[in-house]
């Protein structure tokens, strides 16, 4: 066994130091046959697992946010209901008419794929596992910690620590979309903090007065054609550790959420933003949000492109966050630890993506 993970870990290493990521392996078989390294593949207990849960043709809710900033009026208190509902059976859900122009979207999933399509040697001075770069493109965070390794590259803008970002240390090709593209989300993001409050019976300005947008992360993700999407992810079966997560996807699809049990699809649906719910609200709200898992596959044919930002919270200095007190009563009596973004990231992080949510750690 040790043997066998010895040179694992030696495959991951050879890998790792080509800087090429998933899309170098694509471009060596020069358009013929692919050559997989056995780190891709995933466990033949893990695929068969996947057998025994069904798929549902059910689809996560899709909620048209238009005459949302009419304040009191009965429109916006039907949009607060639908999040209310999605939010507690679903985890997730899809907005529209979110504000955020559909030239920006194009923009930023153009710029995603021009960095990682672009010649190898204009991407290696990105290549990077350092914590505590702001700016790095790399091939699965936990790549030396998860049992299969997933078929995704991905461009990393880190602002959990530091919330300034200099528009230099952002690649050219995806410079100018990247800053517009966040200065938008920060304005959506307000709206929908505002949003979510109402939903949880809160004042509007309950969870930005938490700071729950403060600290936060973009990934932007390359998902080449791959091969045997039935043997390898795209992306481990996971949930996040972050308050909410926007993601912004094109039209290739293959997101899922696990619902009643069952895979659900997240269909594409053009300039639309998909909302995650995560496991720090999940926290905070006291089980009454929830934080569902979710994956990705890999398109045969096509590459697929994604923009995740995940909303942390403050991380530096330490903010304590926990269940919201008005949110714990008789009947549903405090289900969380208090914790730190920091120290829940720690824990996340320190274990590979396709491992059981964080939130046991902090569950009483």
């Amino acid at each position: 066994m040790d043997i066998l993970a010895d040179d694992r870990t030696k495959q991951l290493k050879a890998f790792d130091d080509t800087k090429a990521g998933v899309k170098g392996l694509v471009d060596a078989a020069a358009g013929g046959v692919v050559d997989i390294p056995n780190i891709f593949i995933r466990p033949p207990d893990e695929v068969a697992e996947d057998l025994e849960v069904s798929k549902t043709g059910l689809q996560v809710p899709v909620i048209d946010l238009h005459g949302v900033g009419d304040k009191g009026s009965l429109r916006r208190e039907n949009i607060i209901n639908e999040i209310k509902h999605a939010s507690e059976k679903w985890g997730f859900f899809q907005v529209g008419n979110h504000g955020i122009p559909t030239i920006v979207l194009e923009d930023i999933l153009k710029a995603v794929r021009g960095f990682h399509e672009q010649d190898v040697e204009m991407k290696k001075d990105y290549y990077s596992r350092d914590p505590e770069r702001m700016v790095k493109f790399n091939t699965n965070y936990d790549l030396y910690m998860s049992r299969a390794a997933n078929w995704r590259d991905t461009l990393i803008i880190d602002m959990l620590n530091n919330y300034h970002l200099d528009p230099q240390d952002l690649p050219s090709i995806c410079r100018e979309a990247t800053i517009n593209y966040l200065d938008h989300l920060t304005k959506f993001v307000d709206t929908l903090l505002e949003l979510l409050s109402e939903a949880l019976g809160l004042e509007p300005s309950y969870l930005k007065r938490l700071e729950c947008e403060k600290g936060k992360s973009l990934a932007g993700h390359y998902y080449p054609a791959c091969p045997k999407p039935d043997q390898i992810h795209g992306l481990n079966k996971h949930t996040d550790a972050s308050f909410i997560t926007l993601l912004l996807q094109d039209d290739t699809g293959g997101l899922q959420t696990l619902h009643q049990n069952q895979w659900a699809n997240v269909e594409p649906i053009p300039s639309a933003l998909v909302v995650n719910i995560g496991d720090l609200l999940q926290i905070i709200s006291n089980d009454k949000f929830k934080s569902v898992i979710h994956r990705a596959f890999g398109n045969v044919t096509r590459a697929r492109t994604s923009v995740a930002c995940f909303f942390h919270g403050v991380a530096t200095p330490p903010k304590t966050y926990g269940p919201i007190e008005k949110l714990i009563t008789k009947e549903r009596p405090q289900m969380y630890c208090e914790f730190t973004v920091i120290d829940y990231l720690m824990k996340f992080n320190s274990r590979g993506l396709d491992e059981k949510s964080g939130l046991n750690c902090v569950r009483i």
